[in-house]
């Protein structure tokens, strides 16, 4: 799995119908405050292994500032949220030619089922997670804080 991890102040996503390009108004659109925005994409080879190991990993990484201004407080200790977005362009392969080749994004079946298991996993850690709408055109807004931006390769990390 690949994740963009952003702090944020607040985020949030809109489903956008693509023959209209108006807002679907279907889907209510989901925001958050303090928190994570995470960018998912995921591979076949991804399972419950990597699942668990980064949602154990996010739940508790300290990115978070203390009264002393160091990153040392986790999402948990402020009580934020995560906006999890699947985009599986983070696999993206831009090596040969101009035309980015998705080869390495799962199919969409395993993406999907994938992905929500992901996105439950973080809330049993008790963290509130909204989530975008798997395979639609969304349009996501954020206030990156800090900035803190963080990309984690479970290929890399679990090696």
């Amino acid at each position: 799995m690949r994740i963009v991890l952003q702090r944020v102040s607040q985020a949030s996503v809109d489903v956008v119908d693509e023959a209209t390009g108006e807002v679907d108004p279907t889907f209510e659109p989901q925001q958050i405050g303090l928190g994570y925005m995470l960018l998912v994409g995921v591979s076949d080879e991804d399972g419950d292994r990597e699942i668990a190991w980064l949602a154990h990993k996010i739940a508790n990484l300290r990115v978070f500032e203390d009264a002393q201004g160091k990153m040392n407080r986790s999402i948990q200790d402020v009580g934020g949220e995560i906006l999890s977005i699947s985009q599986f362009t983070l696999f993206g392969d831009v090596r040969r030619g101009n035309r980015p080749s998705f080869v390495k994004a799962s199919k969409p079946e395993h993406a999907d089922i994938t992905w929500i298991k992901f996105n439950e996993a973080l809330r049993s850690c008790g963290i509130p997670v909204r989530e975008g709408r798997f395979g639609a055109h969304m349009r996501v807004g954020l206030v990156n804080d800090g900035p803190v931006t963080i990309v984690m390769d479970t290929d890399e990390l679990l090696k």
